[in-house]
């Protein structure tokens, strides 16, 4: 080689390695997780974001936020990741996995500069959180998860978010409603619970509609505002003159053949009304455009029309009335046909909604969230939404644990127990799982304005003495005290869930020594 140096990366590249490149990581992950503590628990602040457009979200929501902020190092990223799977299976506890995971990062810099090794770290950790998770079991309630249990779920996951007018208790029986109505034998199809925005009304104005929401106007004035026993015909067939894809000029030499081409056009269009209305459909929906004289013809029989739907707005349409999508008219048979008891039209400002209800439709059900703005409807949709989301999974699991901080203090406290038979340095890498952990506690603490090491020394006590104790908040006051008889609980599935997200990406990010940036 003659002693000449081998160049293996383009000279743009950039890299970092060793402690630099754990400090530079560690250091982003830390800060994502700091962006959004100060949201957490009852009394967690809001956000506001802008964005390059000026468009603004308001929100203490933790995964909208990181979501909505623009992060490009990649192991901050990691925590935004962290944030989107705990909201993709469980759909609550989002600020809880991004805090955890930045405090665990936390506590292993610490350790690095200790000279305790990233792997001793990475399996310290993990056995912390094989602890943490037998902590979770034996915090489970052993009381069955009845309708009062999950309305308390749902208050617990909505009380500090923004719901406008209404409180998270009222809020609570309609999220509740909506998801003991699909709860079937096969579990619980939430999917079938949609959350549909409006504006222009106080949010007590807020309902649960049995059935879906359409944001569609009929096709003509003169169509009935409401069918009641409805027979529903979903199609993606085009009610209007057929054009060909090619462009073509025809020449007219004569009167009669202008007025047997507008016969041509006049007889296809009433074609397309005749087999509508001898179909015996009650109301369309389509995909594609509706001439007006068609639409005309219809009003005429008392059809209904709804024209230009979106993809996603037939397909819901069809499963919620059991109807199957027609491509062609002349394949249109009774057995497509789908059904509801009603479906009527609602003017909301300059908003014209359909309401498809009951019959096969009533499967599927709607929360029809009213505010007064658009901040507010948006928040209030996010924090209905992750209602609904915690309790079909408190539903579908049958285990809560006590919320307001007492399982992650029963969790800190097994871990410290148990790491006194670790042997060598692992043994302070657990004992900083359970340091980390404590950060819950001590942010709702700080969160309420008390102090956060007074709050934790008195919550590690309470849990001595009583085995359970979590920081209530009711109204101005706050105590310590058993979460579940102030009914102040969560899913168990949700703390699992951020314990193995936060600790997979908090060893993920503290096993990396080299960073190679390519420019």
């Amino acid at each position: 080689m003659g002693g000449q140096p081998m160049f293996i990366m383009s000279e743009d590249s950039q890299r970092t390695q060793g402690r630099d490149a754990q400090s530079s990581n560690i250091m982003a992950g830390k800060a994502v997780a700091e962006s959004v503590r100060t949201t957490l628990g009852p009394r967690g602040m809001d956000k506001m974001l802008v964005d390059s457009g000026g468009d603004v979200v308001i929100t203490n929501d933790g995964a909208t936020i990181l979501n909505e902020m623009d992060i490009e190092h990649p192991a901050a990223q990691m925590i935004v990741e962290v944030s989107d799977s705990q909201e993709e299976e469980v759909g609550d506890g989002t600020t809880t996995a991004a805090v955890l995971a930045g405090n665990l990062l936390g506590e292993a810099e610490d350790l690095i500069e200790q000279d305790v090794h990233a792997t001793t770290i990475v399996e310290g950790y993990h056995e912390a959180a094989g602890i943490a998770l037998e902590a979770i079991d034996e915090q489970v309630n052993e009381a069955d998860v009845d309708d009062e249990i999950l309305r308390q779920v749902a208050e617990s996951s909505m009380t500090g978010k923004g719901t406008g007018g209404l409180t998270a208790a009222s809020l609570a029986e309609t999220v509740v409603e909506a998801i003991r109505h699909v709860d079937t034998d096969a579990g619980v199809a939430r999917d079938n619970v949609t959350v549909h925005t409006q504006i222009g009304a106080s949010s007590n104005a807020t309902e649960l509609v049995p059935g879906i929401v359409v944001d569609e106007e009929p096709a003509h004035d003169g169509m009935p505002s409401a069918v009641e026993d409805a027979s529903i015909a979903v199609l993606d067939v085009e009610l209007d003159v057929r054009t060909g894809d090619v462009d073509a000029e025809y020449a007219i030499d004569s009167i009669d053949q202008l007025n047997a081409a507008i016969d041509a056009e006049e007889g296809e269009l009433e074609g397309y009304a005749e087999t509508v209305a001898e179909s015996g459909a009650d109301v369309v929906f389509t995909t594609e455009d509706v001439a007006d004289r068609v639409a005309n013809a219809l009003a005429n029989e008392g059809v209904l029309v709804f024209e230009g739907l979106g993809d996603s707005d037939a397909r819901q349409v069809a499963s919620a009335t059991g109807a199957r999508r027609v491509g062609d008219l002349d394949d249109l048979e009774d057995s497509d046909f789908g059904s509801a008891d009603r479906i009527h039209t609602e003017t909301y400002g300059d908003d014209d909604l359909a309401f498809v209800e009951g019959g096969a439709a009533a499967e599927t059900v709607t929360v029809f969230v009213r505010g007064g703005t658009e901040h507010i409807v948006d928040e209030l949709e996010r924090a209905i939404g992750d209602a609904l989301d915690v309790v079909a999974t408190a539903l579908e699991s049958g285990e809560v644990v006590p919320g307001a901080g007492a399982t992650e203090i029963s969790i800190a406290d097994k871990i410290r127990e148990e790491a006194a038979g670790i042997e060598g340095r692992k043994q302070l890498a657990v004992t900083a799982f359970a340091d980390a952990v404590d950060i819950v506690p001590r942010t709702l603490a700080a969160n309420t304005g008390r102090d956060p090491i007074d709050v934790l020394v008195d919550l590690r006590a309470a849990h001595d003495a009583e085995g359970r104790a979590g920081l209530i908040t009711t109204g101005d006051e706050v105590t310590i005290g058993d979460p579940f008889e102030h009914g102040v609980v969560d899913p168990a599935d949700v703390k699992r869930e951020a314990i193995e997200s936060a600790t997979e990406a908090a060893t993920m990010i503290a096993r990396i020594d080299d960073v190679i940036a390519a420019e």
